[in-house]
């Protein structure tokens, strides 16, 4: 018996892996399987029962999570999106775009599913709209079929990485960092899986031209100008004409900032740069979409058919998303207003389009109710895990594990990666995120690695788990809408080449952490933390909250100690291992500095 409880924090984690494996349903798993261990630590005097009294309070928490509340909101301005025609207007508009360039329809796709996913953050709602509309019409145009369903379904994972994602609203409350740090953080790696895609679907033209033709002259829709021409031209100079008021706007509101002369509200400079830039964005695209319709309502005829379909197609999804995130993004708005407000603007966009009827409505709220409950069950779940898990000292065995990974910070992010890596193939980004980054999150942190960019790294890394075969959700929302011409098989070797760009984009982050901003890269000259010799960072205060749960009502935090730096110490630190086995030898005695290293023993709060 003494064995088991030493051990029992690992025999836990055992267990679930055991709960999950038997085809138990994830959130019953959780919670079964941390009441049953519950039950066991008491049993063997391992854990305190009065930490059991936590519970309600955290399970209250979650309820009460405003964070939380975004989730339903982006759900239901997404699903209406949707469903209202929207994803289907902008695939056929930009594959007419591009249609006539070898790959065209695959471009689109690509573009299509970033857009979705900067309005919807929902991965099932883009790839099965894809892969309705555009699936049939890449094969009926002669594309390889593993082409184009890779494309379709790694385009719809973008919504796991481009704001307003969902994962990064749920990492954002295991993390404890604000949802819009991690939405500024995550546009850049978004936009470099954006251009990989792009540049993969070019170097497949230009090698294998016939698994990606263009569209033949019978399949252009857009009307032709009376001179004959695609009316490309028109479409380019009013492009030029949004950057000039974009860029001319931007000058203007920018002129003489300085420290003591700030623009919108903002309190720095780049700050004020930052809100000139998303207000001028703003202005270009109303001053263009109302040029548009001007030149429509009054016959005109200086934009052609193609410039004023493309302008009325892209500009409200465009506004929409400056609606939402440009408010997230100056501090006008939460990220749980924003997705009202988004919803609203959904809505009003459903409207606009004579698309909005109680049918859709009711079939968008019911998929939000469902898929908002079964985010709440998995968190409710893991809460009751990660309680008894922390009781019996699982965090310090999971902080001994990791740490003990030789190669300091880089080291631990290549395991921790290939770790979430394989785990996707049988878990998806919720449970990952709910039981996984609790444990791993407290030893990033420790090792001074900013949590911020670590979630955006994670983000990324989760995203394939909607791609691996043979578990991968979006390849089975594929499946559900493809055509029986495409076969399973098919679809899994076209997710092979995104699976992959996927990585690539992983080990870019690591190898070049300033492709993630954040405050601290910026401080730390484009680093995610400042690197010690030994790969971690030396803190002057440590602080430990034993109630950190995801919207959890918290814990009395044990605080150590300050460790005054400025002292000099009087020998050189010992290494870990002999410092624990000191530790353990003299466990009845008090913790003291031996090594001029301050050594705290936390116990759970009772």
């Amino acid at each position: 018996m003494d064995i088991i409880a030493a051990n029992l924090a690992p025999i836990m984690f055992l267990g679930l892996m055991a709960f999950m494996l038997s085809g138990f349903p994830i959130t019953f798993s959780l919670a079964a399987n941390g009441l049953l261990f519950a039950a066991i630590g008491i049993g063997l005097g391992v854990l305190n029962p009065n930490l059991m009294q936590a519970l309600p309070n955290r399970i209250y928490g979650i309820m009460t999570n405003d964070t939380l509340l975004a989730i339903p909101f982006f759900t239901f301005m997404g699903l209406i999106l949707e469903r209202s025609g929207m994803a289907e207007d902008l695939l056929d508009t930009i594959g007419q775009l591009f249609g006539p360039v070898r790959g065209g329809l695959a471009y689109a796709v690509i573009l299509v599913g970033a857009l979705l996913a900067a309005t919807t953050g929902v991965v099932a709602a883009s790839v099965i709209a894809m892969g309705l509309i555009s699936l049939p019409l890449m094969l009926k145009y002669g594309y390889d079929k593993r082409v184009a369903s890779g494309t379709i379904a790694a385009s719809g994972t973008l919504a796991q990485i481009i704001p307003p994602s969902l994962v990064l609203i749920v990492l954002a409350s295991q993390l404890g960092r604000p949802v819009g740090d991690l939405y500024k953080a995550a546009f850049t790696p978004g936009f470099i899986l954006v251009g990989l895609y792009i540049l993969y679907i070019l170097l497949v033209s230009i090698f294998k031209p016939t698994w990606v033709p263009a569209l033949p002259i019978e399949a252009r829709t857009f009307k032709r100008t009376k001179n004959g021409g695609s009316g490309a031209l028109s479409l380019l100079a009013i492009l030029a004409l949004s950057v000039a008021v974009f860029y001319a706007f931007l000058s203007y509101s920018t002129q003489g900032v300085s420290e003591t002369h700030k623009v919108f509200g903002a309190d720095t400079i780049e700050e004020s740069f930052n809100r000139a830039t998303i207000v001028a964005l703003s202005v270009a695209i109303v001053v263009v979409y109302a040029l548009a319709k001007f030149d429509q309502i009054l016959k005109i005829g200086v934009l052609s058919d193609m410039a004023q379909r493309v302008v009325f197609v892209l500009v409200p999804p465009l506004a929409l998303i400056f609606l939402v995130l440009g408010t997230v993004f100056m501090g006008i708005a939460t990220p749980t207003e924003g997705g009202g407000l988004g919803a609203i603007g959904a809505i009003l966009l459903a409207i606009s389009k004579g698309r909005l009827n109680f049918g859709l409505t009711k079939q968008a709220m019911e998929s939000t109710l469902k898929l908002t409950s079964f985010v709440l069950f998995i968190l409710i779940g893991s809460t009751v895990f990660n309680l008894v898990f922390q009781g019996v000292k699982g965090d310090k065995w999971v902080e001994h594990l990791l740490t003990a990974i030789p190669g300091g910070q880089i080291g631990f992010l290549v395991v921790i990666n290939l770790l979430f890596f394989f785990l996707a193939f049988f878990l998806e980004f919720f449970e990952l995120s709910f039981i996984l980054v609790p444990l791993v999150a407290p030893v990033a942190e420790k090792l001074g690695i900013d949590l911020v960019w670590f979630g955006v790294l994670l983000a990324v890394n989760m995203q394939t788990s909607f791609m691996h075969p043979p578990f991968g959700f979006a390849l089975f929302y594929l499946r559900s809408v493809a055509p029986k011409a495409v076969k399973t098989m098919d679809i899994y070797l076209g997710a092979i080449p995104y699976v992959l760009i996927q990585l690539i984009v992983v080990a870019l982050i690591i190898i070049f952490p300033n492709i993630v901003v954040t405050e601290k890269t910026k401080a730390n000259g484009g680093q995610p933390a400042a690197v010690s010799p030994a790969g971690g960072q030396v803190s002057p205060s440590l602080n430990l909250d034993l109630g950190v749960g995801a919207g959890g009502a918290k814990a009395p935090a044990v605080t150590a100690p300050t460790l005054d730096l400025a002292k000099p110490m009087d020998k050189p630190a010992e290494p870990a291992a002999k410092v624990e086995a000191k530790s353990t030898a003299k466990a009845a005695e008090p913790a003291k500095p031996a090594d001029g290293t301050p050594k705290f023993d936390f116990v759970p709060v009772k």
